[in-house]
């Protein structure tokens, strides 16, 4: 691991409630709740719903990417990536003055705190979540951390949009229903693609930095106008997947609800276009956050309106 560049240069520390809401990277957590909030829904129509386990699931999944932000902050941090003037990071350590060990035992305790919900949620479903639960965590960590840390190679959005929207969303069925369905997998898949979108979409804001620093992400690989290219093929997929399943009866015609989300997913990808600045791809970032949110509830809502009626 390279030592920090700016590791004897700490501003002074802040303490007050806000420094600890960045660390966690708020803007994030919506690639977390939205794949409960689907495969919870997805379990009303086939059992009915256990709001207790809802409620663990989803602060137990808000807890695991709170950790991977920590993570994230942490790692970067030691390799040097991260300075005041870097855009779209939580900025306890470079910016608020903390400490970088303060970060990596609070990610550690977010990740206790999950464990201590999961032992609750396998109690009353089943133990072989636990390992998979285990896994998901580790993948959290290893996304930064490590000797080779997923986010430094070309396969990041692949796992983020696997462990964070694919298994998140069948864990949260499976806990409710006992099973995992082929409507939930195939349900689940569009989820995943745009929970790696956000991934895409931030490395290639990123670009120019981490090419800088050795890093040999996606965006990196196939440069930034195809990078562009791709992430917009990611939302035209993810659209026509739920078409797909209308059309094939796997899921309802409400579902298509979720198509309102397009015009957010436009302008997300035609706002990377011609930018080369970080600060210039924010509002872009933004929109593909709310691209994954918007889908999300929608496509939960149109479950829920067919459950209704």
């Amino acid at each position: 691991m390279q030592p920090s560049t700016h590791i004897d240069h700490q501003p002074p520390a802040r303490r007050d409630w806000r420094v600890f809401w960045r660390l966690t990277r708020p803007h994030t957590l919506t690639a977390a709740f939205v794949p409960v909030c689907v495969g919870t829904v997805l379990a009303l129509g086939e059992t009915g719903v256990r709001f207790s386990l809802f409620a663990a699931m989803l602060v137990a999944s808000l807890l695991i990417q709170a950790a991977t932000n920590m993570f994230n902050e942490y790692y970067d941090y030691k390799r040097g990536l991260d300075s005041p003037e870097s855009v779209g990071i939580g900025g306890a350590i470079v910016r608020d003055g903390l400490k970088p060990k303060t970060v990596l035992t609070l990610a550690f305790a977010c990740c206790g705190a999950a464990m201590l919900i999961g032992v609750y949620i396998c109690a009353q479903s089943s133990w072989w979540l636990a390992v998979i639960g285990t896994i998901c965590m580790a993948a959290g960590y290893f996304y930064t951390g490590g000797p080779v840390p997923i986010a430094y190679t070309p396969f990041g959005e692949l796992a983020a949009g696997f462990f964070m929207g694919f298994v998140i969303i069948l864990i949260s069925f499976f806990i409710q229903t006992g099973d995992v369905s082929a409507k939930a997998i195939l349900v689940a898949v569009p989820v995943a693609i745009l929970v790696g979108a956000i991934l895409l979409a931030n490395n290639i804001r990123d670009l120019d930095g981490d090419r800088e620093k050795g890093r040999k992400t996606l965006a990196i690989l196939v440069g930034r106008d195809w990078a562009i290219r791709v992430l917009a093929m990611m939302f035209a997929a993810a659209f026509l997947w739920v078409v797909a399943l209308v059309l094939f009866s796997v899921v309802p015609f409400w579902t298509l609800l979720a198509l309102l989300s397009v015009p957010k997913a436009v302008a997300a990808a035609r706002g990377f276009i011609g930018k080369t600045k970080p600060i210039e791809m924010m509002l872009a970032m933004k929109a593909t956050a709310q691209t994954n949110t918007q889908f999300g509830f929608l496509l939960a809502i149109g479950l829920l309106v067919n459950h209704w009626l």
